[in-house]
């Protein structure tokens, strides 16, 4: 029996019995599992919904090889450490094992196949459409983090249909793209990364929006994160002086332009600005064309399906380290959060247990009125970036 399917069978009686959860929480990856840990650790009665049918599936989505960036010991959630090398550096597979233990040894109510449909507040209690059924609660935490709705710019339906097109989630290994002339679109992160494994069988070339800054893995023999941990820069928050500069500044962790080309051979183009057939354009007004191309373009938030007023006049979310203007329904696992960590795995639990804290609080929202329906145009939110 897996470990989804025995978490489900074993904790029935949180969403089975009764249907009122003092507090329901939506997504079951890294933040919605260290929120877990600290709802258990209070004693609440909660359940944890995921879409997919197992937890954490943005993990499952990554490429094969995918390593991360933050060593073992800054890579694990509150009251498990990280197994393995404390100064290694986990594949996704460590991680994806990881968090599976995690929820058996905690024993966290995580309800599969459970996609919230719709959420709203009725009759002074939270009203949860999930997989089909509706559940109530007083209070609701929003843990699907930043990576929810795959991002691809609408150029891509002017190329030809031979062209072989895939989002980065859809990436595993190159030995699934085809033969010839590639294009990674997206100058993060996980742009990087790709077009470095893929360089080594393909002849790629990659498109970088916007400048970013690159910080190498590793200064004076000590990890990136060991030195930003000691300077308390992971600690500036988004309210500081220093944080608001941080917060519009994307960082390029082990990797850099010049590194990309120099010893991995991959060309670096401007942003694509429009195709036609199998040919993109670039700001520069250079073109090429492509046989294959990967759309490392990261993601857009949809938070469409909460009927309730939460996001300003701009269509992006109204919060203060997760605390909305609507009592009782709060946010995990944001970029920037609070702090530049807020989204990493080793740092979630910061903010889980500040949450915890006004969950826990006797004066908490559910006694507090809700406005019930969002305002006109509030449904659909915006914003998003290039995924860093």
């Amino acid at each position: 029996m897996s470990r989804e399917v025995s978490a489900e069978k074993g904790n029935s009686a949180e969403e089975g019995s009764a249907k009122h959860l003092e507090v329901a929480v939506v997504g079951g990856g890294q933040a919605g599992l260290a929120m877990g840990y600290y709802l258990r650790q209070q004693g609440l009665r909660f359940a944890i919904f995921e879409r997919g049918d197992s937890i954490a599936p943005a993990w499952r989505e990554r490429w094969d090889s995918l390593t991360l960036f933050t060593p073992r010991r800054y890579s694990a959630l509150p009251g498990l450490p990280f197994p393995g090398d404390p100064d290694g550096y986990p594949t996704r597979d460590e991680v994806i094992a990881y968090l599976e233990r995690y929820v058996e040894t905690f024993e966290l109510p995580i309800k599969p196949n459970r996609e919230a449909r719709r959420l709203s507040h009725e009759g002074g209690r939270f009203v949860l459409e999930v997989g089909g059924r509706t559940v109530t609660a007083d209070q609701v935490v929003v843990a699907t983090g930043p990576f929810q709705t795959p991002f691809v710019p609408k150029l891509a339906q002017d190329l030809d249909p031979g062209v072989w097109q895939v989002h980065s989630t859809g990436y595993r290994q190159p030995g699934d793209v085809p033969e010839g002339a590639v294009l990674v679109v997206g100058g993060g992160n996980t742009g990087f990364q790709i077009a470095k494994e893929l360089s080594a069988t393909h002849k790629v070339q990659l498109s970088v929006g916007s400048k970013q800054k690159p910080l190498p893995q590793r200064i004076a023999g000590r990890d990136l994160f060991w030195w930003l941990t000691k300077t308390r820069l992971l600690s500036t928050t988004v309210e500081s002086r220093l944080g608001s500069k941080l917060r519009s500044r994307d960082t390029l962790i082990g990797s850099s332009p010049r590194e990309l080309k120099r010893r991995y051979g991959v060309e670096l183009k401007p942003r694509a600005l429009d195709a036609a057939g199998r040919t993109v354009r670039f700001e520069d007004e250079s073109e090429l064309e492509v046989d294959a191309l990967i759309w490392a373009t990261g993601y857009r938030p949809d938070l469409s399906w909460i009927d309730l007023p939460i996001l300003d006049s701009n269509g992006r979310l109204r919060h203060r380290r997760g605390v909305t203007d609507v009592p009782g329904l709060y946010f995990l696992g944001l970029t920037w959060q609070w702090t530049r960590a807020s989204a990493l795995i080793g740092w979630v639990k910061d903010d889980a247990a500040f949450l915890t804290g006004r969950l826990a609080a006797p004066d908490g929202a559910k006694t507090r009125t809700v406005p019930e329906r969002a305002p006109d145009g509030a449904g659909a939110a915006a914003g998003g970036r290039e995924e860093a």
